[in-house]
């Protein structure tokens, strides 16, 4: 069966974004003011043919792993449909 994985990689909170801070000063020039913080991330989409949901599951975090997200400065999270 094919299941769609949607991985969303996000950096560490611990961590500057300089993406989400540009975008922060951008908003605050065009008189958003209310908006506090911006963080920018990746969502990627993965159509994975697997037996299982879990088994899918499991080959989008272990691509997450090896590949989408770099651990040390990032967060992910898998949900699949």
């Amino acid at each position: 069966m094919t299941y769609t994985a949607q991985v969303k990689v996000m950096p560490l909170k611990e961590l500057l974004d300089p993406q989400g801070k540009a975008v922060l000063g951008g908003f605050q020039n065009l008189g958003l003011n209310s908006i506090r913080d911006v963080r920018i991330g990746k969502n990627i989409t993965l159509q994975i043919e697997a037996e299982t949901p879990e088994s899918a599951h499991q080959l989008a975090e272990e691509a997450a792993k090896k590949l989408l997200a770099n651990q040390v400065m990032e967060m992910f999270e898998v949900t699949i449909s």
